[in-house]
């Protein structure tokens, strides 16, 4: 058979070792931590349970086609629940908003809460699904820098109709636009931070966002987000991968502009491809020294990064959902301090997931397991401790005005995790939790491509590439590589 090697056990080169094994490459895993799923991993703390890292979950069939590829019900081994609402939205002067998943449902109950006519919530809703319904399968499916991409009539049907993709204005802009209301403007507007972006730069096409959260709904695994890491991982054993834990890539190793194999610090591999689910930098700076480097795409702005606090609460809140959010005052000011003074705002959103609202065995008995994060700069060097400290008192009293409550005294336990942890546990770049930031019109185009253009048989897949980063489209990603590998044939034909 025909040896394939995938750097990273992160839920993407999972996904990518699974595809390859369908197509009939025998596969190899090599991990640095002692534990698969990158991200999408979980701690136990004194009763509690946390997801540590992606904590919504959309597209699950993308998640359930990877056993259907080996001719398996993916509901044995991972089940799911379809939420009705998406998300609980709070803010300083006692708003409150629960967004329906339901659309028609959504619009009624927006227009009631913001004042705004339903046909132009609805007008909005539309035009959002038309995007996608343009841009899916030239965007998320397929190679964005393959020729036979752009000649296909999905990719004519987008270009004479480029003007509806609002490309040209920012996603603020639009929202502006569309709606009078502050408040509405600003729901929509925290749709940038699915890629790690900021409404007021990165284009309007990412309106698209809260149709997928509409059309395919939003979901919670049984045994929470880490399940789709235990489930995928178990698949794979079961179909023969092998996993190296504990082993760091070294080097891709390269031979007359081909792939050889890869270099760890326990062995020496030989392979006929190469699936690298590395962050795109490290990959070059670190496994690829000697290679001709893409400058541009790695000279790219990072995304956001993130600071979250994980705490056990003595104390259940019956207004509060999976999916919380409570709005910062000075929306635009935050996004200034992230991305163009690399710092924290003293009125961050903040974000509440609380998986123990579905999966009541992750907190003690009349206890919540709140994962409360607030949007980062990635690491440049500031003082982290400083900014931990400060936030964290920002955050406090933040939520004790909202919810009218004395926090601190209902916090048993505590773990944090700021951009330095998450670059040490994942190696992503300046700790970005989704590789390049949006933050420009061109910005898919100049994503890392899944392919190496210089190097034969090299294939790239994770958040840090095409076509982005989030449990979808890392997955999508390993769906790309999956098609563009050559088909193996066994050394004997």
């Amino acid at each position: 058979m025909k040896k394939a090697i995938v750097i990273g056990a992160g839920i993407g080169g999972i996904a990518a070792a699974l595809r390859l094994k369908a197509l009939g490459y025998d596969v190899e895993v090599l991990e640095a931590n002692s534990y698969p799923g990158g991200k999408l991993h979980a701690i136990d703390l004194d009763g509690y349970r946390f997801d540590l890292g992606p904590s919504l979950f959309t597209m699950p069939h993308l998640v359930t086609e990877l056993f259907e590829l080996f001719g398996m019900d993916a509901s044995p081994s991972f089940q799911f629940s379809k939420k009705i609402n998406i998300c609980n939205y709070f803010w300083e002067d006692g708003t409150r908003f629960t967004a329906p998943s339901e659309k028609t449902l959504f619009v009624k109950n927006a227009a009631q809460t913001f004042n705004e006519p339903e046909k132009g919530i609805s007008k909005y809703l539309d035009s959002n699904a038309k995007k996608y319904e343009l841009t899916a399968s030239l965007f998320l499916e397929k190679s964005l820098h393959k020729l036979n991409t752009y000649l296909s009539l999905d990719t004519v049907k987008a270009l004479l109709q480029i003007g509806k993709l609002d490309v040209n204005t920012s996603l603020n802009n639009l929202n502006k636009k569309s709606f009078n209301n502050l408040k509405l403007r600003q729901l929509f507007n925290r749709y940038a931070t699915y890629n790690g972006s900021s409404p007021y730069k990165t284009p309007g096409i990412m309106s698209m966002v809260p149709h997928l959260e509409m059309h395919y709904g939003t979901f919670f695994p049984k045994g929470g987000m880490h399940q789709i890491t235990t489930s995928l991982f178990a698949l794979a054993k079961n179909q023969g991968i092998r996993f190296r834990f504990d082993e760091r890539a070294d080097s891709i190793n390269v031979e007359d502009g081909k792939v050889i194999g890869v270099t760890s610090n326990a062995h020496k591999y030989t392979a006929d491809i190469v699936v690298s689910n590395m962050d795109i930098f490290p990959t070059y700076q670190r496994l690829l020294p000697h290679e001709k480097k893409p400058k541009k795409t790695l000279s790219q702005e990072r995304s956001s990064s993130a600071l979250i606090f994980y705490w056990g609460i003595r104390k259940e809140f019956p207004e509060l959902d999976l999916h919380n959010i409570l709005f910062s005052d000075d929306y635009k000011g935050e996004f200034e301090a992230i991305f163009d003074e690399k710092s924290l705002s003293d009125d961050p959103t903040i974000y509440i997931n609380i998986t123990s609202k579905h999966e009541k065995s992750d907190a003690p008995d009349g206890h919540e397991n709140w994962f409360v994060m607030v949007n980062a700069p990635g690491d440049y060097g500031q003082d982290w401790h400083k900014l931990r400290d400060k936030a964290r008192k920002n955050i406090i009293r933040k939520i004790n005005r909202l919810l009218k409550i004395n926090l601190e005294e209902l916090i048993s336990i505590e773990h944090v995790l700021d951009p330095v942890g998450i670059q040490t546990d994942t190696g992503s770049y300046r700790g970005s939790l989704y590789g390049a930031a949006s933050n420009t019109k061109f910005a898919a185009f100049l994503r890392h491509p899944n392919f190496s253009q210089h190097i034969e048989n090299l294939y790239f897949c994770g958040g840090s590439v095409h076509p982005g980063g989030g449990i979808p489209l890392c997955l999508l990603s390993a769906k790309i590589v999956a098609e563009l590998v050559p088909k193996p044939l066994s050394h004997d034909e």
